[in-house]
């Protein structure tokens, strides 16, 4: 099942797509709650470049890497990647009116219900909406 959340950015194209591939701003958003955090980011951005996002609970009771390796980058439209458990995610970002659409479809896990990760990755979205319009 593929999973579809968006998110309309009042920035310019250019600083947007900065601030989804450089790890100084991914440190800043790339979290679902302000209860957890994301200390380090690295990030390869070229098809067979890898990355990886340390995902953690600021009370450092949790925590995980998000990983994977990029399938397919056109800078400033769209990056696809293939996460550690084969999952595809692709992110596009399209420019009108002086907003930046990113859409972001991700193809879910099993383990929670298909409702959470929408949740979940929106969240994330929605703290990158506010960072990249600060």
């Amino acid at each position: 099942m593929k999973i579809s959340i968006e998110v309309d950015v009042k920035a310019p194209l250019e600083k947007v797509w900065e601030t989804w591939v450089r790890p100084e701003h991914i440190i800043n958003w790339n979290f679902a709650s302000d209860d957890w955090c994301c200390p380090t980011a690295e990030i390869d951005l070229k098809v067979g470049g890898k990355f990886s996002y340390r995902m953690e609970a600021k009370d450092g009771s949790m925590g995980f890497d998000f990983e994977g390796t990029f399938i397919k980058v056109s800078p400033h439209e769209s990056i696809h990647f293939k996460l550690e458990d084969d999952r595809i995610v692709k992110v596009e970002f399209s420019e009108m009116n002086g907003k930046v659409k990113v859409v972001e479809i991700f193809e879910a896990e099993d383990e929670n219900s298909a409702e959470q990760q929408k949740q979940g990755w929106q969240s994330i979205l929605n703290n990158f909406k506010k960072h990249a319009e600060s």
